[in-house]
């Protein structure tokens, strides 16, 4: 069933995640508690947030062209929907558990919304789009996040209008970013691949000195919509992500102020429109370091999943800092540095040296390696 946009808005977290339809525990499950909890937080949709503001001012321009938004679908979606009605190859990186968050076999957190594609072309949606929440296993610092947000829209050509496709993509989707960013950037297209397009393209703007990446976009490839029952048409479809775009609109330092309770955030957005956060406070970092001898199954992945679900948003960025091989055995060391930085208050050393602890002990006995 599709439920159609109604606001329903909390500051506060909640989760909606189905433990008992999807035990945490289960064989083939690498979704983490602290992930699961955040499940139906829905940012987007919260009208005096970065996010949901964002979302309404893409909104405001798409509606009058006829499009419909879907905001409230669920981020647990089938595998054969989140890759296979995609043409992502079964071989491809981000079917990999090291990269996608599986509840088992078969059934994963959307790890983009163009999961919801197939299902919307086919009860014959012709204008529409998507909102939502998406998960992926990633590097840990202050422009990543194991959950996003996304936004995209799909649109069907009559036959004879077809050769106007492309044509018109890049003209709206220049218009879109006139619309957010004003009328006097500068833009550029650059070609590129998804396995869902064909042609593919990246729209970039000159923002601030730099080419700043706006949003992925091309025409619907035609065995896309094949298989779901319009192979007679085409179409274009794109793509944004909100937290990059809010990012730069709001002029927030790092990702994890989207998620933050405290009201010094949050009362700088209380008028819904854009406007530039001023930051209320900078608290120094408290820098930690882990030296292991790898396995040859370690995946770096695997290691932020572990930090991040010990320290949860205290932790700001994780890099590796020395990669040494042992000239007799062989054997690959790393050293990861770990930046630990609250949003809102100062952090001693003696309960960052606890979690720290925390994670040496996790690490060996979820990862197998051997501490240096």
């Amino acid at each position: 069933m599709i439920l159609r946009r109604v606001w329903r808005c909390t500051r506060r977290s909640f989760s909606s995640f189905p433990y008992n339809r999807y035990p945490l525990d289960a064989p083939n499950c690498n979704v983490p508690r602290n992930i699961a909890k955040r499940v139906g937080t829905n940012l987007h949709r919260q009208p005096q947030h970065p996010l949901g503001i964002l979302q309404r001012r893409i909104l405001e321009f798409w509606q009058p062209h006829g499009f419909q938004l879907y905001d409230q679908l669920s981020p647990i979606v089938s595998t054969t929907h989140n890759f296979d009605h995609l043409r992502i190859p079964s071989d491809h990186v981000s079917r990999s558990p090291s990269d996608t968050y599986y509840l088992n076999a078969t059934t994963v957190l959307r790890t983009h919304t163009s999961a919801h594609q197939h299902e919307l072309l086919k009860t014959g949606q012709n204008r529409f789009l998507v909102a939502g929440d998406v998960y992926r296993r990633d590097e840990i610092d202050r422009s990543h996040y194991p959950i996003f947000h996304q936004m995209e829209g799909v649109k069907i050509f009559a036959p004879h209008e077809q050769n106007l496709i492309q044509s018109e993509l890049k003209e709206s989707l220049e218009q879109l970013a006139e619309h957010l960013f004003g009328q006097h950037i500068t833009k550029r297209w650059i070609d590129t691949y998804f396995p869902f397009t064909e042609p593919s393209f990246e729209l970039e703007i000159l923002f601030e000195g730099e080419w700043l990446e706006v949003l992925g976009c091309g025409v619907i490839h035609p065995e896309v919509l094949a298989k779901a029952g319009r192979g007679e048409q085409m179409g274009y479809a794109f793509g944004l992500g909100l937290e990059r775009l809010a990012m730069v609109l709001f002029q927030i330092p790092d990702i994890r102020l989207f998620w933050t309770h405290d009201e010094r955030f949050h009362r700088q957005f209380a008028s819904g429109e854009i406007v530039r956060f001023e930051p209320y406070s900078k608290f120094p970092p408290c820098f930690k370091d882990i030296s292991f001898w790898l396995e040859s199954a370690f995946h770096v992945n695997d290691l932020n999943e572990i930090v991040r679900d010990v320290a949860g948003d205290l932790v700001e960025r994780v890099w590796l800092i020395d990669d040494f091989v042992h000239p007799k055995t062989g054997k690959t060391s790393h050293c990861y540095r770990i930046a630990y930085r609250s949003m809102d208050r100062s952090l001693t050393n003696e309960e960052i040296d606890d979690l720290q602890e925390v994670v040496r002990n996790r690490v060996v006995n979820d990862l197998g390696v051997i501490l240096r």
